[in-house]
């Protein structure tokens, strides 16, 4: 037995119940509608508002999941609901399989197992239950959404206008439920991203952590030894003043050269991991960049708090950065560093801003990104922030200096 599916169906709701019947189910569609954007509520609650307009005693909502190739148990009405989550049907098995592929309602009066695509789940106790109606969820654009199920514990001759007003519930919130399917694949694909920004940061991490190690064990280490013995044979070198002379000289010029070659060791180092974050933690590593740069006053209003590693070496190069530019072009006499980390409802974000008092520049003449800027780091900074989810705002004019405000949004934890 099937019916096809009518345009405005919407408009049916007045011809298939009461006045009173009607203003009370649409209030309940609406409200289940703008429950929020989560799937599995606004199937439960659709779930528990069917059972009551159609006068049955169960009612299960299964949604098409994200692959389009099966349905899962997403809403259903106690005692069932500790089943949501638990029960799949690839399409075409079972009669809602078979109903999410045909797109026609199905109506069972009585003696389910006699009909060939009747599959029993045990924890959903079908012998309970005599009569049911399961109808397609569909939408435009959307097109299929999921399947409606209905049952009954005695027997009910369930006619088509009974059908009709299922099918004009699955229609009105189909759309809901669509765009509540849509916000979760949405999260679920920034969540992923945000996993692979995590995981790409943190491998680089790891290396960087790596070559630093090898080269203050190998290269730093046997550097030192040199300078120690070029100290020794200079203290050892003969009487003879020519070769004192020769010899003091080579000394000195390879020292010279050991002293260089170790000072641009440690500042790889330096570059491939700040290890002052490992020490102090971001709030002491900003502290210890800011007295590093005796050439500006620098004041420091710094939340002692951690975050992710990835985020933290991100504030720390765009600071670093930052202050460079302070430095080199602003011609600044004071800074201020600012780090907090803000709270509201969409959650938590870290708050980097560095002020200078410096000559500032033209940020229209000057675009982020533009040649002119080159120099400045600019789009290094911009980079940084964009990697980890975040954006980096500059505000300059001539004669007024500069405000770089960097705004990182601070991954939820993820909750098995």
């Amino acid at each position: 037995m099937s019916w096809p599916v009518t345009p405005g169906r919407a408009n049916a709701v007045r011809d298939l119940v009461d006045a009173d019947r009607e203003l009370a189910l649409l209030r309940e569609l609406i409200q289940a509608a703008s429950s929020g954007p989560g799937v599995e509520p606004l199937a439960e609650a659709a779930a528990r508002m069917i059972t009551t307009a159609t006068a049955t005693d169960v009612c299960f909502v299964h949604v098409l999941d994200d692959t389009e190739r099966s349905l899962t148990l997403t809403g259903a009405t106690p005692p069932f609901d500790s089943e949501v989550g638990k029960i799949r049907l690839p399409l075409g098995q079972g009669v809602s399989g078979w109903v999410a592929s045909h797109r026609e309602p199905v109506v069972i009066i009585h003696d389910k197992e006699s009909d060939p695509r009747y599959m029993p789940f045990e924890s959903l106790r079908g012998s309970d239950f005599t009569s049911m109606v399961s109808v397609p969820m569909e939408t435009d654009p959307g097109g299929l959404v999921g399947v409606l199920n209905v049952h009954t514990v005695a027997r009910r001759e369930f006619t088509s206008r009974d059908v009709e007003l299922l099918l004009v519930i699955g229609q009105l919130i189909a759309g809901a439920m669509h765009q509540a399917r849509l916000h979760r694949q949405l999260v679920a694909r920034e969540r992923a991203h945000e996993n692979f920004v995590e995981q790409v940061i943190e491998a680089q991490e790891i290396e960087r952590r790596r070559l630093a190690g090898d080269i203050h064990d190998g290269i730093s280490q046997r550097l030192v030894t040199l300078s120690y013995r070029l100290d020794a044979a200079s203290r050892a070198v003969s009487d003879d003043r020519d070769d004192i002379a020769t010899a003091a000289e080579q000394l000195a010029m390879a020292r010279e050269l050991v002293a260089l070659t170790l000072g641009e060791a440690r500042a790889a180092i330096g570059g491939l991991r700040p290890p002052v974050l490992d020490d102090l933690g971001l709030a002491g590593g900003l502290a210890s960049l800011a007295r590093s740069i005796p050439q500006v006053d620098v004041d420091v209003d710094l939340a002692d708090t951690r975050l992710p590693d990835h985020i933290e070496i991100a504030l720390y190069r765009i600071a670093q950065e930052c202050l460079q530019n302070v430095v080199k072009h602003a011609e600044a006499s004071n800074a201020r560093l600012t780090f907090v980390v803000n709270s509201d409802e969409s959650g938590d974000t870290a708050r980097l801003e560095i002020v200078d008092n410096g000559v500032g520049f033209d940020t229209f003449e000057n675009p982020l990104g533009g040649d002119e800027m080159g120099g400045y780091g600019l789009l290094s900074m911009a980079e940084r922030a964009e990697i980890v989810g975040g954006r980096l705002n500059i505000r300059s004019r001539p004669g007024s200096g500069t405000i770089v405000t960097a705004t990182i949004p601070i991954p939820s934890p993820v909750i098995d």
